[in-house]
């Protein structure tokens, strides 16, 4: 047998060896394998306690926890008679209040609209704060009312008077947006409530969208009806106009509306007051997104200040770090020293100190404990592949490990950071949450875990999982293989390469499976291989490794997988004449440059949602990565499929669905016509009115079985 070509980082045993049954798609797709969670936590004021969102006998029921012996103290609130249904829910500051929403209608990604209720826990009173469905309702600080977005425009609810007050005016579809986030923001800015309470309330400060000359897309929907209609939203295409985005303040006193000039403002992506009310922080990008300013604007004066200036020879990558302290000193995260670390600042954008510093990414920061100067945080310093639970003061000094155990950490800290609920999980371990002490990580009790899930699985054919790294040039690649339970060293399998593959991301993690993996388990245990490589340009090794990808989208990704199933080919048990790859979305592209360009390597590909052409995409996203098509035509056309359709030898299935919001059905059917064109055979499906995601009832499982039977055929 030949070298083994990938290094173990570790070695998982399965508790899963001896195992019987075979997964099926309709267990995954019934939610046979589904995992237990908490939903909707939110930490109580008082610090010894918390506040979960459960269903029982048909309601919705908001229930308290005691940290202490996580025993629960009752209901506070639960839907009935005169209570409708609700799927989220909102305190007031003070905790009196409740905001409550229902028949939430998804709108995008993050986006949504509902009717919502306030309910006030003293007078026991419910009040609907509007007959119609509105958009992205918030309390005001000392909660006696709200603000929300109604047909693009701001408006005040107040909750005594049970009125609502107009704010802004000019609102319009398709024109003028005030208070909500437009589609590329929210898509690609994690950006849906565009606007905020100062700390008194006296003040709303929020961010007017004209989208008037945004190019339209339109979408056709087929639905159930005679005729089919169209929807038609503003998407900016790489290389188009975006919206023209103004920073507003209104005095809700005297209803003053006051525009707040930046002289170098292009994208607005994040906007926080700061400790003193008067004080606004403003984060804006230049369009090629490799210079970030923070701001300080007086909401009086409009004067605008510099805090802070970040820069970056590829892109500057946007983040919700920033955490103002006493005197408004503040924490930032960056990746000037080649890693993502914490940086403290003093209130006029001074560099006291480098808090966090290693060959290792700190990947999130949960809050300051000012009481007891602890930065707690979430960080990759065991391995790329796992998160580990950090405490560290604002010196530097005294940092702690707060979970011990290999895999995948997350933390929820209390409001007086007394406790935190730890959500552990690993590749051989499904989640389980913790209620831990945060001066030494130790679990206190268990709150909830999947151990009915694992002993059920004990009865299925589940293999190993085994991490590794594969070398690939220079560069050490993170990988994962699974072998059949059965595996036979001297027979040969066919390899299915999975991957993702977009900058920054990550797929192979020591964390539980998701539906993916249950599905590859399901190949597996019938006789194929799976491998997953993460190539150039993912993520949590470091700024170079990610943004060495830059102005090279796709192409440097392509070359890794190539050269990675050239490897795997290599190995003994390995059926070189039988290499598939498959990916959804980004990774959909992926596979199909690699069936394409590494045509006598794969001979077989499934592209599910994929971009075939850069130029089809949004700007925020491609811009970052590519510049404008006009500045790098190259790095747009050269990695492009449907450019080179006559290089398909391969089978190749590509799916896709026509309500797309995301990643347009345009650019599966330009990859369509240009493989009719050189008369190259391929199987396509296309799920009428799915988005991106591909699902709603029976969809994935038919999605996931279509796939299945053409692995089987062709690999």
């Amino acid at each position: 047998m030949k070298k083994v070509l990938f290094s173990a980082l570790a070695v998982l045993v399965s508790s899963f060896s001896f195992s019987q049954k075979t997964i099926t798609l309709e267990e995954i797709w019934s939610g046979a394998f589904s995992t237990k969670g908490i939903a909707n936590l939110r930490s109580l004021n008082s610090g010894d306690a918390y506040t979960v969102l459960e269903y029982h006998d048909g309601k919705s029921q908001i229930v308290r926890y005691r940290y202490s012996d996580m025993q629960s103290e009752g209901v506070l609130l639960s839907s009935g008679d005169a209570i409708p249904r609700f799927s989220g829910y909102t305190f007031s500051e003070d905790e009196s209040r409740v905001l409550l929403a229902t028949q939430r209608k998804p709108i995008f990604r993050r986006s949504s609209e509902a009717v919502y209720y306030v309910y006030d826990f003293k007078t026991q009173d419910l009040i609907k704060v509007s007959e119609s469905l509105i958009r992205a309702p918030r309390f005001s600080p000392d909660g006696s009312s709200l603000a929300y977005v109604f047909e693009n425009n701001l408006y005040v609810f107040d909750i005594a008077s049970k009125s609502s007050r107009q704010l802004t005016e000019d609102g319009k579809y398709g024109s003028i947006i005030n208070g909500h986030a437009d589609w590329v923001y929210e898509e690609e800015f994690s950006l849906v409530r565009a606007y905020e309470w100062s700390p008194e309330g006296t003040h709303l400060a929020y961010l007017k969208f004209d989208e008037s000359l945004v190019p339209e897309f339109s979408m056709d929907v087929f639905g159930t009806e005679l005729y089919p209609s169209q929807y038609r939203f503003k998407y900016p295409k790489a290389g188009e106009n975006n919206a023209v985005v103004e920073i507003h303040i209104i005095d809700l006193a005297s209803g003053k509306d006051s525009r707040v000039a930046l002289s170098q403002d292009y994208y607005v992506p994040r906007m926080k007051f700061m400790n003193h009310s008067e004080h606004l922080s403003v984060q804006t990008l230049n369009r090629h997104q490799n210079r970030l300013m923070l701001y300080k604007v007086n909401i009086n004066t409009l004067e605008v200040s510099t805090l802070l200036e970040e820069t970056d020879e590829a892109y500057v990558d946007l983040h919700d770090n920033l955490t103002f302290l006493p005197k408004d000193h503040f924490i930032w995260t960056s990746e000037r020293d080649g890693y993502n670390h914490i940086y403290l600042y003093d209130s006029q954008g001074k560099l006291i100190r480098q808090i966090t510093s290693g060959e290792f990414e700190v990947t999130k920061f949960y809050g300051y404990d000012q009481k007891k100067d602890r930065i707690f945080y979430q960080s990759t310093e065991p391995s790329s592949i796992e998160r580990a639970v950090y405490r560290i003061s604002t010196k530097g000094k005294y940092k702690t490990r707060l979970t011990a155990r290999a895999g995948t950490h997350n933390a929820q800290f209390s409001k007086d950071f007394q406790y935190f609920i730890g959500t552990y999980s690993s590749n051989t371990n499904p989640y389980e949450f913790t209620l831990r002490d945060p001066r030494t990580g130790n679990v206190l009790s268990v709150i909830k875990d999947n151990t009915e899930l694992a002993e059920k699985l004990k009865g299925y054919d589940i293999a190993e999982k085994e991490f590794g790294t594969l070398n690939v040039g220079a560069n050490q690649l993170n990988m994962y293989m699974i072998r059949p339970n059965d595996f036979d060293p001297s027979k040969k399998y066919p390899l299915l390469m999975f991957q993702y593959s977009g900058p920054g991301s990550q797929q192979v993690a020591d964390q539980w499976m998701g539906t993916n993996d249950y599905w590859h388990q399901m190949l597996v245990s019938q006789g194929y291989i799976i491998a997953c490589i993460d190539g150039r340009g993912t993520g949590f090794k470091g700024r170079n490794f990610k943004k060495s990808t830059y102005l090279n989208l796709v192409k440097f990704e392509t070359e890794d997988q190539i050269a990675a199933a050239k490897k795997l080919s290599e190995l003994d048990y390995i059926d070189e004449t039988r290499t598939g790859i498959w990916g959804w979305s980004f990774g959909g592209h992926m596979s199909t440059n690699a069936l394409l360009k590494g045509n006598d390597v794969f001979e077989m590909a499934i592209a599910v949602a994929p971009v075939t052409s850069w130029r089809f995409y949004d700007t925020i996203y491609t811009e970052r990565f590519l510049r404008t098509p006009e500045e790098n035509p190259g790095g747009y056309d050269n990695e492009s499929p449907f450019n080179y359709p006559e290089l398909l030898k391969g089978k190749y299935l590509l799916v896709h669905g026509s309500g797309d919001d995301n990643v347009h059905v345009q650019n599966s059917m330009r990859m369509i016509e240009a493989l009719i064109q050189e008369n190259k055979p391929f199987d396509w499906a296309i799920y009428p009115d799915r988005n991106h995601g591909i699902y709603g009832g029976n969809t994935r499982l038919h999605l996931y079985s279509k796939m299945t039977e053409f692995i089987k055929n062709n690999l």
